[in-house]
């Protein structure tokens, strides 16, 4: 059995507010990058994946945007057990240099007329250097916060984890919006979609400089032992059932962030035929609204308890995203997306404040890092970033435009049925400790 009691009481962070700040700044450049290759998707597709017509082309983008998910469970199992081991602090270095190295190889390769099928190799390969890191950036992060955060406010503090990432798609859509308004069409299209990508490279080291000085949780400190990896992953196999349902209460964070971030500027200009510029302050406004609703559903499910705030938003959802979709693609206006973009986005933060809190509360804590990651990069790689990719393929395959909405519906059932499945009996689901070897 793992023990985290101790004979001395741990230091106490210097600040708080600094350690979110330090914690969240690889969030920032994770969250920078992921959106600049959904915005981009049409102009990376035309320099590296070629494939006789656009759309077959935007579907290769989206898959090498997909492919390089589903190393997140990989990077959650290694990475994850890594960091349960020697420290949050230093776990969250090393995944921020694999994310940079992941971003500076998609900035700087040739294009497929330049060196044929290599450049769409290169890509690939960058995208799960990123995947790989992403799979625990997130956990290790949240887990970073919940062990900070003081009693009866760990669903505000963990919020932080991911309203820090809507800073990062605040930034990168008004440096899109600038470049629109600077730049001409063709000009992005074949060199300037790289010039965002420069930025996030160039703030690495100021991101470096911030980890170096992040301070460990007093509650690693206070374990008198820490699990090997072989009894990371015995844990984890022991608590299969938690990890499962933590994936599927993920489902719908996942489904509609990205729908409604990485998706949107695609949707807006190739479905509902809005103008970039339309787009990019479309998503302007929701990573305001996101930033803004996250802690208040963090706060919220600390005060009246995270399965009524979880239940409320999924089945909101559920009701109303098809409906939502279709009256906006029966007349497409800028007016009308931001209201139904604005709608999901409150959806999205009331639960996600809620359900990152949640998931951190029911994993071990011995090895929470792990577990947490793995449920969180399942659910991203399953669900959240295959939204571009069927969103794509079902208004392709239906010619229903707003058949993306059947996808919503489907990630906010998930999530339903994993809230009732979590909290069954109105007690949350018992972790199971893994025996030692």
């Amino acid at each position: 059995m793992i023990s985290s009691a101790t004979t001395s009481q741990p230091p106490e962070l210097k600040s708080r507010l600094g350690a979110i700040l330090r914690s969240t700044s690889g969030n920032f450049l994770e969250q920078f990058d992921f959106f600049l290759f959904g915005f981009y998707a049409t102009a990376i597709s035309k320099a590296f994946f070629p494939a006789g017509n656009d759309t077959n082309a935007l579907l290769l983008t989206f898959t090498t945007f997909w492919l390089g998910a589903l190393m997140r469970p990989v990077g959650a199992i290694f990475l994850g057990a890594y960091i349960d081991r020697i420290g949050r602090r230093k776990g969250l270095i090393v995944t921020l240099a694999i994310m940079a190295i992941g971003t500076v190889t998609i900035a700087v390769c040739p294009t497929y007329a330049s060196i044929g099928i290599a450049a769409p190799l290169i890509v690939l390969v960058g995208r799960l250097l990123q995947g790989f890191s992403a799979g625990v950036e997130l956990g290790g992060v949240s887990v970073y916060l919940f062990e900070i955060s003081k009693p009866g406010k760990k669903g505000f503090y963990t919020s932080f984890q991911s309203a820090s990432q809507q800073v990062a798609i605040f930034a990168a859509a008004v440096i899109g919006y600038v470049l629109s308004e600077m730049l001409p069409a063709d000009a992005i299209t074949t060199w300037g979609w790289r010039i965002p990508f420069f930025i996030g490279c160039a703030i690495v080291p100021f991101i470096f400089l911030l980890r170096r000085t992040l301070e460990e949780t007093p509650a690693f400190l206070a374990m008198t032992k820490h699990p090997s990896p072989k009894e990371v992953f015995a844990s984890a196999a022991v608590n299969w059932r938690i990890i499962f349902w933590g994936m599927m209460l993920v489902a719908m964070t996942t489904v509609t962030f990205y729908f409604v971030t990485v998706y949107t500027p695609t949707f807006g200009k190739t479905v509902l035929k809005l103008s970039n510029s339309d787009a990019l302050i479309v998503t302007v406004l929701v990573a305001m609204s996101n930033f803004f609703w996250l802690p208040v559903g963090g706060a919220l499910s600390d005060r009246i308890g995270r399965k009524p705030v979880l239940l409320t938003s999924a089945a909101l959802s559920l009701l109303t995203a098809y409906p939502l979709l279709l009256w906006l693609v029966d007349a497409p206006s800028f007016g009308k997306m931001v209201a139904v973009e604005l709608l999901l986005s409150f959806f999205y933060g009331i639960y996600n404040g809620a359900m990152v809190v949640a998931l951190t509360e029911i994993v071990p804590a011995h090895v929470r890092t792990t577990c947490f990651s793995l449920a969180y990069a399942l659910a991203a790689a399953l669900f959240g970033t295959f939204t571009p990719l069927a969103s794509t393929w079902l208004i392709e395959h239906t010619g229903d435009r707003a058949s993306p909405g059947f996808w919503l519906m489907f990630a906010a059932a998930s999530g339903l049925i994993a809230t009732f499945a979590i909290y069954r009996g109105g007690q949350a689901i018992v972790t199971r400790e893994a025996v030692s070897a």
